[in-house]
């Protein structure tokens, strides 16, 4: 796992000129507003990598519109990517995704997704970074 102070965390999301949310999602699992994420209505081929590390998360050609306002996956790029965490915050049990090579807090996975997986990754765009 990937250690760094929270100022060094700060200064590299500066510099790689992400989202101004960037560091309250992806250290302090902050949530953004649905429907405001630059990836929410974003549909272009490539990859999305975690905006912390760099590690590929997701393909392209898993995100659907689930219209729910964030950007949804119904399968990880593979299944060492994500890891996932028991999340009982908001009088609600969740299941939080965070990127597993630096910890990063990407979402929420729901079982209520489209085939082969069943599975809806709804994903902070805040916590992404798109690469064609």
């Amino acid at each position: 796992m990937i250690d760094k102070t929270p100022a060094q965390w700060q200064q590299l999301l500066q510099d790689k000129h992400a989202e101004p949310m960037a560091y309250q999602v992806t250290r302090h699992a902050a949530t953004e507003r649905p429907f405001t994420g630059r990836y929410a209505d974003f549909w272009r081929e490539g990859n999305y990598h975690c905006i912390c590390c760099g590690a590929l998360l997701f393909h392209s050609s898993t995100k659907f519109n689930a219209g729910c306002g964030w950007p949804s996956f119904y399968q990880a790029a593979s299944p060492q990517a994500i890891a996932e965490k028991r999340d009982i915050s908001h009088g609600m049990v969740r299941t939080e995704t965070v990127c597993a090579n630096c910890g990063a807090h990407l979402g929420h996975v729901f079982d209520d997704g489209p085939m082969p997986t069943g599975l809806r990754y709804c994903m902070n765009s805040a916590a992404l970074e798109h690469k064609s």
